[in-house]
């Protein structure tokens, strides 16, 4: 397999799947011409999880379609943890860390225009009033970024000097805050990390589609923005809330409100130049719809799973078991889960927890965490990480109930996959959580271990309701949340999407040339050389839109 993204540093290696030339030509002679670019981020094809299985099942269950990958990685070197198939014919790794990007930043004018350019990007991310900026400034960023010329200049001394100035501006509130130099910097460097996926340069044609929001979907807004191609967002967790989540703690505030305003119009962005946004759930569609996105643009599509392939699971463990299938990772608050097992133990002395997944890389002081809590509430023998399962299905057999304990879900695997294995679920009301589940399961409020551990001794005292509640789990996933729905739905989007690619007006042949560089090129020198009203912000996004 050939990688064709030159610009981006740190190729994943060749899968093991069938060499390019005549073999592979042959293979993909069936294909009908729909073309797919998957824009992933820390999942498939180079981990497992809920969102690179869905990919999975998406990419196997269209063998007549051509399909791509454009993965943001952490480092660009993990392997692929998936067997593909032939006709997924190219996958690039766009990985965020590691050494920066090779290049020189611009200099004299130049540079200059890029600085100019900069402290209205930063502004577009702390005011209010100079956020329509962001999307034209974020593809002029993107010019330098395929020029290898935006990590150096980001962490050239004159943007440090930029991003203070921005920071102590008296009207907004960083300047309060009196940022730091170690402010500077590390906001400096979590900025340029995630900004390197505007290198990547998806080919033209066919459908870019991220399958989460934020950092997949740059290089998607970046081929919509050049070449007009069809822009399709799929969000399973909102991923600006996971990020709110995330910076929680651990950073400065100047630094907070810097890149989570990042984020914040990253996701603005993504809205508007979206041709369709499928959520999984309706909670997903509350927030797109208050984000900006025109409702008949969005076209919710539920996770499926084949009932086949997850049959009735059969006995219950004879000892009280808990089960927890997922990524041993924060988001997933394995905390609280064990807080409510301890309080668990208390009226069920027999009852165990086992912990079915494995620790992500970066993950293991979380684990070590989890571990240190069961030892200190006294339950450190009755809570059991078993790690990865070769069968997700045993997973789900272990426990008399399937628990799931998150602060932020989209539509789960997990929850969906144990309803059709016939067992009763215990899950935080998060996400799509309780539009799964209905009636054939129990849900809580997320953080609260006593409401968890109150519902789970009522199931493992009730064994008639538990098999009640699993029967009518399993009736669910079959009447609503099959794989075939969710397969049928997503073809039919790509070929409505590809429709409009191939029968679209040519993107360049507007007024504006749909911001070609040429264009880019001339403003920026107007910018630095001349009036305000030549800057490329000043057009504003309603201008761009009308350029296409």
């Amino acid at each position: 397999m050939t990688n064709h993204l030159h610009a981006v540093p740190a190729a994943v290696p060749e899968p093991q799947t069938p060499s390019a030339g005549a073999t592979r030509t042959a293979d993909l002679a069936h294909l009908v011409g729909t073309r797919v670019t998957l824009l992933t981020e820390g999942t498939y094809p180079h981990s497992h999880g809920g969102v690179s299985v869905w990919c999975d099942q998406l990419v196997t269950g269209m063998p007549d379609v051509e399909f791509r990958v454009v993965a943001v990685t952490g480092t660009g070197g993990q392997p692929l943890s998936w067997d593909l198939p032939p006709h997924v014919t190219d996958v690039r790794a766009v990985p965020l860390w590691g050494p920066a990007p090779a290049g020189q930043a611009p200099r004299g004018n130049a540079m200059r225009a890029f600085l100019t350019g900069y402290e209205r990007f930063l502004l577009s991310l702390l005011d209010p009033a100079e956020e329509a900026a962001f999307g034209p400034e974020l593809y002029v960023l993107a010019d330098h970024a395929r020029a290898g010329r935006l990590s150096p200049a980001l962490r050239s001394e004159a943007a440090l000097r930029v991003l203070a100035d921005v920071w102590n501006r008296p009207h907004l509130a960083t300047s309060a805050a009196r940022p730091s130099l170690h402010d500077a910097l590390t906001a400096t460097e979590l900025l340029e990390h995630a900004l390197r996926p505007l290198a990547a340069h998806p080919k033209p044609g066919g459908v870019l589609h991220a399958v989460s929001g934020g950092l997949a979907a740059l290089p998607g807004l970046v081929g919509n923005h050049l070449h007009g191609t069809p822009f399709l967002l799929t969000e399973h967790g909102i991923y600006l809330r996971e990020r709110y989540l995330g910076y929680g703690t651990g950073y400065a505030w100047p630094v907070k409100a810097l890149v989570l305003g990042f984020y914040r119009m990253l996701a603005v962005e993504s809205y508007a130049r979206a041709a369709l946004v499928t959520p999984g759930n309706r909670y997903n569609r509350r927030w797109e719809e208050r984000a900006g996105t025109p409702a008949d643009r969005i076209r919710t599509v539920y996770n499926g799973v084949d009932p086949a392939a997850f049959p009735p699971a059969g006995p219950e463990p004879e000892v009280p078991t808990l089960s927890w299938a997922g990524r041993v990772d924060p988001i997933k608050d394995l905390e609280t889960l064990i807080r409510a097992f301890a309080l668990v133990r208390a009226e069920i002395p027999a009852a165990r927890l086992r912990l079915f997944g494995g620790t992500p890389a970066g993950g293991a002081a979380y684990r070590e965490r989890c571990e240190a809590l069961a030892a200190d509430l006294g339950v450190g023998d009755g809570v059991v990480f078993e790690g990865r399962v070769d069968d997700i299905r045993d997973a789900y057999a272990a426990g008399n109930i399937v628990m799931l304990s998150s602060i932020s879900e989209g539509f789960p695997f997990t929850l969906i996959e144990a309803m059709s294995c016939g067992r009763a679920t215990v899950s935080t009301d998060v996400g799509g959580v309780r539009e799964a589940v209905d009636d054939t399961g129990l849900v809580v409020p997320p953080r609260e271990p006593e409401a968890m551990a109150r519902a789970a001794v009522e199931l493992l005292r009730d064994p008639a309701r538990r098999a009640e509640m699993g029967r009518g789990a399993r009736a669910r996933v079959v009447e609503q949340f099959t794989l075939r729905q969710t397969i049928d739905s997503f073809r039919e989007i790509y070929q409505e999407l590809d429709r409009r690619d191939r029968f679209r007006p040519a993107r360049d042949s507007g007024p504006f040339d749909w911001w070609s560089p040429a264009l880019r090129a001339a403003a920026a020198a107007a910018a630095a050389a001349g009036p305000a009203d030549a800057r490329p912000a000043d057009l504003g996004p309603a201008a761009v839109g009308a350029a296409g």
